[in-house]
Protein backbone atom coordinates (compact mmCIF):
# COMPACT_ATOMS: atom_id res chain seq x y z
CA UNK A 1 0.00 0.00 0.00
CA UNK A 2 1.91 3.33 -1.43
CA UNK A 3 2.07 6.06 1.33
CA UNK A 4 4.56 8.22 -0.35
CA UNK A 5 3.80 11.63 -2.43
CA UNK A 6 0.73 13.25 -1.22
CA UNK A 7 -1.71 10.32 -0.04
CA UNK A 8 -2.36 9.49 3.84
CA UNK A 9 -3.63 7.06 5.88
CA UNK A 10 -6.41 7.64 8.05
CA UNK A 11 -7.30 4.53 10.90
CA UNK A 12 -10.64 4.73 12.89
CA UNK A 13 -10.85 2.57 15.36
CA UNK A 14 -14.78 1.23 17.40
CA UNK A 15 -16.74 2.69 14.77
CA UNK A 16 -19.42 1.36 16.62
CA UNK A 17 -21.51 -1.12 13.92
CA UNK A 18 -22.15 -5.09 13.91
CA UNK A 19 -20.51 -4.55 10.34
CA UNK A 20 -17.55 -2.31 11.99
CA UNK A 21 -16.83 -4.73 14.53
CA UNK A 22 -16.97 -7.79 11.99
CA UNK A 23 -14.01 -5.55 10.21
CA UNK A 24 -12.03 -5.44 13.17
CA UNK A 25 -13.47 -2.19 14.32
CA UNK A 26 -10.95 -0.91 11.50
CA UNK A 27 -12.01 1.70 9.13
CA UNK A 28 -9.08 2.87 6.35
CA UNK A 29 -9.62 5.78 3.58
CA UNK A 30 -7.35 8.10 1.91
CA UNK A 31 -7.22 11.45 1.21
CA UNK A 32 -4.88 13.38 -1.00
CA UNK A 33 -4.88 14.61 -5.00
CA UNK A 34 -5.42 11.29 -6.24
CA UNK A 35 -9.32 11.99 -5.20
CA UNK A 36 -11.92 9.88 -4.40
CA UNK A 37 -11.17 5.65 -5.58
CA UNK A 38 -15.12 5.40 -6.37
CA UNK A 39 -17.14 3.37 -4.62
CA UNK A 40 -17.59 1.98 -1.14
CA UNK A 41 -16.91 -1.40 -2.73
CA UNK A 42 -13.34 0.13 -4.29
CA UNK A 43 -12.54 2.14 -1.03
CA UNK A 44 -12.83 -0.87 0.73
CA UNK A 45 -11.28 -3.84 -1.65
CA UNK A 46 -7.95 -1.35 -1.73
CA UNK A 47 -8.16 -1.18 2.01
CA UNK A 48 -7.65 -4.52 1.79
CA UNK A 49 -11.00 -5.03 3.59
CA UNK A 50 -13.72 -7.40 2.11
CA UNK A 51 -16.62 -5.96 -0.19
CA UNK A 52 -19.49 -7.29 2.66
CA UNK A 53 -17.96 -4.89 4.76
CA UNK A 54 -18.23 -1.59 1.71
CA UNK A 55 -21.52 -0.58 3.73
CA UNK A 56 -19.71 0.21 6.77
CA UNK A 57 -16.93 1.88 4.91
CA UNK A 58 -19.38 4.25 2.61
CA UNK A 59 -21.35 4.63 5.50
CA UNK A 60 -18.57 5.88 7.79
CA UNK A 61 -17.11 7.87 5.11
CA UNK A 62 -19.93 9.89 4.38
CA UNK A 63 -20.42 10.47 8.13
CA UNK A 64 -16.61 11.84 8.15
CA UNK A 65 -17.35 14.15 4.76
CA UNK A 66 -20.62 15.66 6.96
CA UNK A 67 -20.68 19.43 7.45
CA UNK A 68 -22.19 19.12 10.48
CA UNK A 69 -19.27 17.31 11.55
CA UNK A 70 -17.81 17.70 14.71
CA UNK A 71 -14.10 19.08 14.91
CA UNK A 72 -12.02 20.92 16.71
CA UNK A 73 -8.98 24.18 17.26
CA UNK A 74 -7.77 26.39 14.22
CA UNK A 75 -6.69 23.19 11.92
CA UNK A 76 -10.57 21.97 12.47
CA UNK A 77 -9.40 18.42 12.78
CA UNK A 78 -12.41 15.94 13.27
CA UNK A 79 -13.66 14.65 16.60
CA UNK A 80 -14.37 11.21 16.89
CA UNK A 81 -15.89 9.35 19.64
CA UNK A 82 -12.84 6.88 19.68
CA UNK A 83 -9.32 7.16 18.96
CA UNK A 84 -8.67 7.76 15.18
CA UNK A 85 -5.00 7.83 13.65
CA UNK A 86 -3.94 9.75 10.29
CA UNK A 87 -0.23 9.03 8.96
CA UNK A 88 1.46 11.15 6.41
CA UNK A 89 4.72 11.17 4.97
CA UNK A 90 6.30 14.25 4.94
CA UNK A 91 9.56 14.39 2.41
CA UNK A 92 12.06 16.49 4.07
CA UNK A 93 14.55 17.17 1.19
CA UNK A 94 17.47 15.59 2.67
CA UNK A 95 18.95 12.40 4.55
CA UNK A 96 18.01 11.63 7.84
CA UNK A 97 19.65 10.19 10.71
CA UNK A 98 19.09 6.05 10.93
CA UNK A 99 17.08 5.11 14.27
CA UNK A 100 20.66 2.66 14.86
CA UNK A 101 20.46 0.87 18.32
CA UNK A 102 17.50 3.63 19.77
CA UNK A 103 20.55 3.45 22.92
CA UNK A 104 20.73 6.16 25.95
CA UNK A 105 24.02 7.69 24.09
CA UNK A 106 23.35 7.04 20.24
CA UNK A 107 21.53 10.02 18.25
CA UNK A 108 18.22 11.25 18.28
CA UNK A 109 16.98 11.35 14.69
CA UNK A 110 13.54 13.62 15.06
CA UNK A 111 11.06 15.28 17.62
CA UNK A 112 7.98 17.20 16.74
CA UNK A 113 6.19 20.42 18.56
CA UNK A 114 2.78 21.55 19.27
CA UNK A 115 2.28 24.95 17.52
CA UNK A 116 -0.29 27.26 19.34
CA UNK A 117 -2.42 27.30 16.12
CA UNK A 118 -2.58 23.64 15.69
CA UNK A 119 0.12 23.56 12.90
CA UNK A 120 3.50 21.67 13.51
CA UNK A 121 7.42 22.61 13.85
CA UNK A 122 9.65 19.36 12.69
CA UNK A 123 13.06 18.51 13.98
CA UNK A 124 15.58 15.86 12.48
CA UNK A 125 18.96 15.16 12.79
CA UNK A 126 20.60 15.49 9.41
CA UNK A 127 23.56 12.92 7.98
CA UNK A 128 25.40 16.29 6.70
CA UNK A 129 26.49 17.24 10.69
CA UNK A 130 23.16 19.78 10.84
CA UNK A 131 20.23 19.89 12.84
CA UNK A 132 16.78 20.72 10.25
CA UNK A 133 13.95 22.90 11.28
CA UNK A 134 10.64 22.44 9.37
CA UNK A 135 7.35 24.35 9.82
CA UNK A 136 3.78 21.60 9.15
CA UNK A 137 0.47 23.12 8.26
CA UNK A 138 -2.83 21.41 9.78
CA UNK A 139 -2.45 18.60 7.11
CA UNK A 140 0.90 17.75 8.62
CA UNK A 141 2.64 18.55 5.48
CA UNK A 142 5.65 20.32 5.51
CA UNK A 143 5.23 24.21 4.59
CA UNK A 144 8.64 26.61 3.33
CA UNK A 145 12.21 25.54 3.38
CA UNK A 146 14.16 24.15 6.01
CA UNK A 147 16.48 26.17 8.11
CA UNK A 148 19.32 24.16 9.26
CA UNK A 149 21.82 24.81 12.69
CA UNK A 150 25.38 23.12 13.36
CA UNK A 151 24.80 20.53 15.69
CA UNK A 152 25.80 16.63 16.21
CA UNK A 153 22.72 15.30 18.03
CA UNK A 154 19.76 16.55 18.62
CA UNK A 155 17.03 16.04 21.65
CA UNK A 156 13.96 18.07 21.58
CA UNK A 157 11.94 20.81 20.19
CA UNK A 158 9.03 22.81 21.70
CA UNK A 159 6.82 25.86 20.59
CA UNK A 160 5.07 28.78 21.64
CA UNK A 161 3.92 31.76 19.44
CA UNK A 162 6.71 33.78 18.25
CA UNK A 163 8.72 30.08 17.50
CA UNK A 164 10.53 28.26 19.78
CA UNK A 165 13.01 26.63 20.82
CA UNK A 166 15.41 23.92 19.76
CA UNK A 167 17.62 21.63 22.52
CA UNK A 168 20.58 20.20 20.93
CA UNK A 169 24.30 19.03 21.41
CA UNK A 170 27.67 20.62 19.69
CA UNK A 171 31.29 19.60 19.74
CA UNK A 172 33.11 21.15 22.79
CA UNK A 173 36.97 20.53 24.14
CA UNK A 174 38.18 18.58 26.58
CA UNK A 175 41.26 20.23 27.59
CA UNK A 176 44.55 18.92 28.70
CA UNK A 177 43.56 17.18 31.56
CA UNK A 178 44.44 13.29 32.56
CA UNK A 179 41.76 10.98 33.21
CA UNK A 180 42.22 9.05 36.19
CA UNK A 181 40.86 5.84 33.91
CA UNK A 182 39.19 4.66 30.97
CA UNK A 183 39.95 6.06 27.03
CA UNK A 184 39.43 9.22 25.85
CA UNK A 185 35.98 10.64 24.87
CA UNK A 186 34.46 14.13 22.88
CA UNK A 187 33.33 16.37 25.11
CA UNK A 188 30.55 18.12 23.93
CA UNK A 189 28.17 21.13 24.88
CA UNK A 190 24.21 21.17 25.35
CA UNK A 191 22.47 23.98 23.51
CA UNK A 192 18.84 26.12 23.28
CA UNK A 193 18.76 27.57 20.47
CA UNK A 194 15.74 30.05 19.92
CA UNK A 195 14.09 30.58 16.59
CA UNK A 196 11.23 32.75 15.08
CA UNK A 197 8.20 32.35 13.19
CA UNK A 198 10.44 31.89 10.11
CA UNK A 199 12.96 29.29 11.77
CA UNK A 200 15.58 31.55 11.85
CA UNK A 201 18.17 31.70 15.16
CA UNK A 202 16.91 34.85 17.67
CA UNK A 203 19.68 33.44 20.04
CA UNK A 204 21.17 30.47 21.64
CA UNK A 205 22.26 29.82 24.97
CA UNK A 206 24.47 27.01 26.79
CA UNK A 207 23.50 24.90 29.43
CA UNK A 208 26.47 22.95 30.17
CA UNK A 209 29.09 25.35 31.51
CA UNK A 210 32.30 24.88 29.98
CA UNK A 211 33.69 28.05 28.13
CA UNK A 212 36.92 29.47 27.14
CA UNK A 213 38.50 28.96 30.75
CA UNK A 214 36.84 25.14 31.64
CA UNK A 215 37.34 22.71 29.29
CA UNK A 216 35.61 19.01 29.62
CA UNK A 217 38.36 17.68 31.83
CA UNK A 218 39.51 20.55 34.34
CA UNK A 219 37.44 19.89 37.90
CA UNK A 220 33.78 21.32 37.74
CA UNK A 221 32.74 20.74 34.47
CA UNK A 222 29.26 20.16 33.01
CA UNK A 223 29.22 18.96 29.75
CA UNK A 224 28.55 16.05 27.05
CA UNK A 225 30.54 12.77 26.71
CA UNK A 226 29.37 9.45 25.78
CA UNK A 227 26.96 8.93 28.44
CA UNK A 228 23.54 8.91 28.12
CA UNK A 229 22.82 12.60 27.34
CA UNK A 230 19.23 12.89 25.62
CA UNK A 231 17.05 16.07 27.12
CA UNK A 232 13.49 17.04 27.24
CA UNK A 233 12.00 20.76 26.99
CA UNK A 234 9.24 22.33 29.55
CA UNK A 235 7.75 26.00 28.67
CA UNK A 236 5.67 27.87 31.58
CA UNK A 237 4.44 30.43 29.44
CA UNK A 238 7.96 33.13 29.51
CA UNK A 239 10.99 30.38 30.32
CA UNK A 240 12.59 27.51 28.65
CA UNK A 241 13.56 24.56 31.45
CA UNK A 242 15.94 21.88 29.54
CA UNK A 243 16.27 18.37 31.76
CA UNK A 244 19.01 16.37 30.07
CA UNK A 245 22.01 13.82 31.21
CA UNK A 246 25.37 14.94 31.77
CA UNK A 247 28.87 14.35 32.53
CA UNK A 248 30.69 15.51 35.96
CA UNK A 249 34.31 15.78 36.20
CA UNK A 250 35.60 15.60 39.37
CA UNK A 251 39.19 16.23 40.38
CA UNK A 252 40.96 13.32 42.05
CA UNK A 253 44.43 14.33 42.82
CA UNK A 254 46.81 14.86 40.20
CA UNK A 255 44.29 13.71 37.59
CA UNK A 256 40.09 13.54 36.87
CA UNK A 257 37.01 11.33 37.04
CA UNK A 258 33.76 11.59 34.97
CA UNK A 259 30.31 10.81 36.20
CA UNK A 260 27.60 11.04 35.12
CA UNK A 261 23.78 12.79 36.15
CA UNK A 262 21.57 15.12 35.21
CA UNK A 263 21.43 18.77 35.17
CA UNK A 264 18.37 21.39 34.80
CA UNK A 265 18.59 24.82 33.50
CA UNK A 266 15.88 27.67 32.70
CA UNK A 267 16.69 30.38 30.02
CA UNK A 268 14.29 33.27 30.29
CA UNK A 269 13.27 34.92 27.27
CA UNK A 270 15.70 37.51 25.93
CA UNK A 271 18.57 34.07 26.22
CA UNK A 272 19.82 34.78 29.73
CA UNK A 273 20.26 31.79 32.20
CA UNK A 274 17.54 32.18 35.15
CA UNK A 275 18.37 31.34 38.34
CA UNK A 276 16.02 29.42 41.05
CA UNK A 277 12.80 28.01 39.15
CA UNK A 278 13.40 24.31 40.28
CA UNK A 279 16.90 24.71 38.22
CA UNK A 280 19.94 22.65 39.80
CA UNK A 281 23.10 22.04 38.74
CA UNK A 282 23.38 17.84 39.25
CA UNK A 283 20.29 15.81 40.52
CA UNK A 284 20.15 12.38 39.71
CA UNK A 285 22.85 10.10 39.71
CA UNK A 286 23.60 7.37 36.40
CA UNK A 287 20.36 8.64 35.24
CA UNK A 288 19.24 7.19 31.78
CA UNK A 289 15.79 9.33 31.67
CA UNK A 290 15.30 12.59 32.10
CA UNK A 291 11.37 13.59 31.81
CA UNK A 292 10.01 17.25 32.50
CA UNK A 293 6.36 19.21 32.46
CA UNK A 294 5.36 22.41 34.04
CA UNK A 295 2.69 22.72 36.29
CA UNK A 296 0.65 25.58 35.65
CA UNK A 297 -1.46 24.41 38.79
CA UNK A 298 1.87 24.77 41.45
CA UNK A 299 3.87 26.85 39.22
CA UNK A 300 6.81 24.50 39.37
CA UNK A 301 8.71 22.17 37.17
CA UNK A 302 7.89 18.96 38.22
CA UNK A 303 10.81 16.14 36.59
CA UNK A 304 11.15 12.16 36.70
CA UNK A 305 14.52 10.18 36.21
CA UNK A 306 15.39 6.57 35.89
CA UNK A 307 18.45 6.25 38.01
CA UNK A 308 21.15 3.65 39.83
CA UNK A 309 20.86 5.63 43.19
CA UNK A 310 18.66 2.72 44.74
CA UNK A 311 17.74 1.87 41.29
CA UNK A 312 14.33 3.48 41.23
CA UNK A 313 12.06 6.46 39.38
CA UNK A 314 12.89 9.15 41.07
CA UNK A 315 12.17 13.53 41.23
CA UNK A 316 15.17 14.85 41.43
CA UNK A 317 17.21 17.64 43.59
CA UNK A 318 15.91 16.38 46.63
CA UNK A 319 15.55 12.83 45.79
CA UNK A 320 12.38 11.68 46.60
CA UNK A 321 11.46 7.71 45.02
CA UNK A 322 8.44 7.86 42.96
CA UNK A 323 8.66 3.83 42.58
CA UNK A 324 11.36 0.85 43.21
CA UNK A 325 12.64 -0.99 40.78
CA UNK A 326 15.79 -2.82 40.04
CA UNK A 327 19.19 -2.17 38.28
CA UNK A 328 18.31 -5.16 36.12
CA UNK A 329 19.19 -3.61 33.04
CA UNK A 330 15.47 -2.89 31.97
CA UNK A 331 14.42 -0.17 34.41
CA UNK A 332 12.80 2.45 31.70
CA UNK A 333 11.14 5.86 32.67
CA UNK A 334 8.93 7.11 29.95
CA UNK A 335 7.49 10.21 30.03
CA UNK A 336 5.31 12.52 32.39
CA UNK A 337 1.42 14.23 32.41
CA UNK A 338 -0.37 16.21 34.60
CA UNK A 339 -3.18 14.19 37.02
CA UNK A 340 -6.39 15.42 37.73
CA UNK A 341 -7.32 17.69 40.01
CA UNK A 342 -3.66 17.32 41.39
CA UNK A 343 -0.37 15.31 41.39
CA UNK A 344 0.89 13.67 38.05
CA UNK A 345 1.59 10.09 36.16
CA UNK A 346 4.57 8.80 34.88
CA UNK A 347 4.80 5.58 32.46
CA UNK A 348 7.77 2.89 33.10
CA UNK A 349 9.25 -0.61 32.57
CA UNK A 350 10.57 -3.26 34.39
CA UNK A 351 10.84 -6.79 32.84
CA UNK A 352 9.45 -5.86 29.69
CA UNK A 353 6.17 -4.78 31.57
CA UNK A 354 5.00 -1.05 31.20
CA UNK A 355 3.18 0.69 34.81
CA UNK A 356 1.68 4.00 35.27
CA UNK A 357 2.19 5.94 38.75
CA UNK A 358 0.53 8.65 39.85
CA UNK A 359 2.62 11.07 42.52
CA UNK A 360 2.58 14.32 43.85
CA UNK A 361 5.85 15.08 45.87
CA UNK A 362 7.03 11.43 46.79
CA UNK A 363 5.89 7.82 46.04
CA UNK A 364 3.37 7.18 43.91
CA UNK A 365 -0.22 6.99 46.19
CA UNK A 366 -1.73 4.58 42.92
CA UNK A 367 0.18 2.13 40.81
CA UNK A 368 -1.74 0.84 37.72
CA UNK A 369 -0.49 -2.90 35.85
CA UNK A 370 -0.89 -2.49 31.86
CA UNK A 371 -0.89 -4.98 29.81
CA UNK A 372 1.74 -3.18 27.46
CA UNK A 373 4.66 -5.91 26.68
CA UNK A 374 7.35 -3.12 26.57
CA UNK A 375 10.67 -1.85 27.66
CA UNK A 376 10.32 1.83 26.38
CA UNK A 377 6.81 3.05 27.04
CA UNK A 378 5.52 6.56 25.80
CA UNK A 379 3.08 8.49 27.98
CA UNK A 380 1.36 12.18 26.26
CA UNK A 381 -1.78 13.90 27.63
CA UNK A 382 -4.48 13.35 25.30
CA UNK A 383 -7.37 15.52 25.52
CA UNK A 384 -9.02 16.85 28.67
CA UNK A 385 -9.21 14.14 30.90
CA UNK A 386 -7.21 11.80 29.27
CA UNK A 387 -3.56 10.57 28.71
CA UNK A 388 -2.37 8.19 25.88
CA UNK A 389 0.43 5.52 26.29
CA UNK A 390 1.86 3.97 23.59
CA UNK A 391 4.22 1.46 22.90
CA UNK A 392 6.42 -0.80 20.18
CA UNK A 393 4.48 -3.43 18.86
CA UNK A 394 6.17 -5.20 16.12
CA UNK A 395 7.19 -3.43 12.90
CA UNK A 396 4.24 -0.57 14.53
CA UNK A 397 2.87 0.37 17.73
CA UNK A 398 0.25 -0.02 19.68
CA UNK A 399 -1.83 2.80 22.06
CA UNK A 400 -3.81 2.58 24.95
CA UNK A 401 -6.47 5.92 26.12
CA UNK A 402 -6.33 6.08 29.92
CA UNK A 403 -8.69 8.93 32.17
CA UNK A 404 -5.93 11.04 34.29
CA UNK A 405 -8.33 10.65 37.65
CA UNK A 406 -8.12 7.49 38.27
CA UNK A 407 -5.60 5.74 35.82
CA UNK A 408 -9.13 4.14 34.41
CA UNK A 409 -8.90 2.76 30.57
CA UNK A 410 -10.72 4.66 28.26
CA UNK A 411 -11.80 2.28 25.27
CA UNK A 412 -9.52 -0.73 24.07
CA UNK A 413 -6.13 -0.64 22.11
CA UNK A 414 -5.90 0.46 19.05
CA UNK A 415 -2.70 0.41 16.32
CA UNK A 416 -0.62 3.42 14.99
CA UNK A 417 1.07 2.18 11.63
CA UNK A 418 4.57 3.55 12.13
CA UNK A 419 8.14 2.27 13.71
CA UNK A 420 8.65 3.13 17.37
CA UNK A 421 11.66 4.65 18.88
CA UNK A 422 12.62 4.00 22.35
CA UNK A 423 13.48 7.79 23.07
CA UNK A 424 11.28 9.91 20.77
CA UNK A 425 8.11 11.56 22.24
CA UNK A 426 4.52 12.29 21.59
CA UNK A 427 3.39 15.60 21.85
CA UNK A 428 0.17 17.25 23.20
CA UNK A 429 -1.89 19.58 20.52
CA UNK A 430 -4.12 22.19 21.92
CA UNK A 431 -7.34 20.76 19.46
CA UNK A 432 -6.70 17.31 21.77
CA UNK A 433 -4.69 15.61 19.59
CA UNK A 434 -1.34 14.08 19.77
CA UNK A 435 1.82 13.39 17.09
CA UNK A 436 4.62 11.25 17.09
CA UNK A 437 7.83 11.76 14.47
CA UNK A 438 8.84 8.16 13.22
CA UNK A 439 11.26 7.06 10.54
CA UNK A 440 9.89 7.15 7.19
CA UNK A 441 9.61 4.99 3.78
CA UNK A 442 12.91 6.43 2.21
CA UNK A 443 16.01 8.16 4.02
CA UNK A 444 14.26 11.80 3.29
CA UNK A 445 11.02 11.09 4.58
CA UNK A 446 9.70 11.05 7.89
CA UNK A 447 6.58 9.93 9.08
CA UNK A 448 3.91 11.52 11.16
CA UNK A 449 1.52 9.76 13.15
CA UNK A 450 -1.61 11.84 14.57
CA UNK A 451 -4.14 10.85 16.97
CA UNK A 452 -6.78 12.81 15.96
CA UNK A 453 -9.20 14.56 18.87
CA UNK A 454 -11.76 12.63 20.98
CA UNK A 455 -14.98 13.79 21.92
Amino acid sequence: MDLHGKRRLIVVFGVGTAAAIALASTVLWFTGSGGDNGTPQARAQQAGLPSEGAQALGAAASASASPSASTAGACARPVGAAPAVRVTDVPVGSSVTGYGREGDTDPLPMAIAARPDGGSWLAWLGTDGKVHLGRLDCADKLVGTPTTFTGIDLQDVQADATGGVLLLTRKGTCGGGTLCGGSASPCNTMHMIRFDLNGQQVWERQVTNLTGGRTGYDDGARFVWWYQHHGRLAYDGTNYAAYFGVAITVKNGACVDIHEGDRMQVVGPNGALVPGHDSFEVGCSHSWTTRIAWDPRTKHFAMVCATDNACRIAQPNPYRTVAAGTCDGTLFGGDLVLAQPKGYWTAWSQGGTARLERFTTGASDQHIGTTAKTAHPHLVAYGSGRMLLAWESGASMTAQAYDTTVGKTVGGTFPIGVKDHAYQAFKAYPDGSVAYPAAGGNATTIRVARVLPMG
